[in-house]
């Protein structure tokens, strides 16, 4: 593991962002670009460590993960734009930063799923290059707190509907910029979705945020597109930080990691 620092991009209004590598000893081509959770307002490089360490370590590819501004002090957009701004550095300085070849998969989790999607959507828009495919794990996509699944989970455990109010506030206190799908992408076009690189959803079923993963797949799919939704059964948000003594989650990242493997293969054959 090492660490190193990326700078910012003052066009784009970017800071510079903290970030971290894991290479494993077998690591093949391409890069796993990592966004971590937290309600887009806490955790960081080291809450995620292990999740950062199983993923590359399944997938046999090395993983950049990296750290963003966070809410309410630095509000959406601040950190989707550090999240651009660094992703764009990793598509174009991997031999500057000691980072291989080959295709680059950009993941997140949670509030990081939200950002990975975001900064797809937003290089779509301005014509830029694309990763290879996405991993999103158990995503916040949509600003509604009436779909199915904040109803049923409300109080759940973990990951309350109150608590994604208060961070959705901190977030985006701009009730009128969550129409934005840079802010919640369940609101982009059918042409935004369909320049989407091919995707790999994982959803908590005893989850507020379990219907947002499902109206997008069903939003994709509606497009004629082949992504895959793993739903795991019977757990909760954040279920990937239980690998050390929950076989489910162990299950799913096994699932992503065949995921990151299956879109560099693709990538690279095309």
């Amino acid at each position: 593991m090492r660490r190193l620092d990326l700078p910012g991009d003052v066009p784009l209004g970017a800071a510079a962002c903290e970030a971290v590598v894991y290479e494993p000893v077998d690591a093949g081509e391409g890069v796993i670009f990592f966004v971590h959770g937290g309600g887009w307002a806490f955790m960081d490089l080291d809450t995620h460590e292990r999740f950062m360490r199983l993923l590359c370590n399944e997938a046999r590819t090395t993983l950049i993960g990296v750290h963003y501004r966070l809410a309410p002090e630095n509000p959406y957009p601040a950190g989707l734009k550090d999240v651009v701004s660094a992703f764009r550095k990793v598509l174009t300085q991997r031999a500057k930063l000691g980072l291989p070849e080959g295709p680059v998969i950009i993941a997140g989790d949670s509030a990081g799923g939200n950002l990975a999607l975001a900064t797809m959507l937003h290089e779509v828009d301005a014509g830029c290059d694309l990763p290879a495919g996405g991993i999103l794990f158990y995503g916040v996509f949509g600003a509604s707190f009436e779909t199915q699944s904040y109803r049923a989970y409300a109080d759940a455990h973990i990951l309350t509907t109150p608590i994604m109010q208060q961070l959705w506030a901190w977030y985006v206190p701009d009730v009128s910029l969550r129409n934005d799908p840079l802010a919640a992408p369940l609101v982009a076009s059918d042409d935004q979705l369909r320049a989407l690189p091919p995707l790999f959803l994982v959803a908590a079923e005893i989850d507020p945020l379990a219907s947002d993963t499902i109206q997008l797949k069903q939003r994709l799919d509606a497009l004629g597109r082949d992504d895959s939704l793993w739903m795991e059964r019977g757990v909760v948000h954040g279920f990937l930080q239980m690998t050390a003594v929950l076989e489910a989650g162990r299950r799913a990242m096994r699932e992503a990691a065949n995921a990151v493997r299956g879109f560099i293969a693709g990538a690279e054959a095309r």
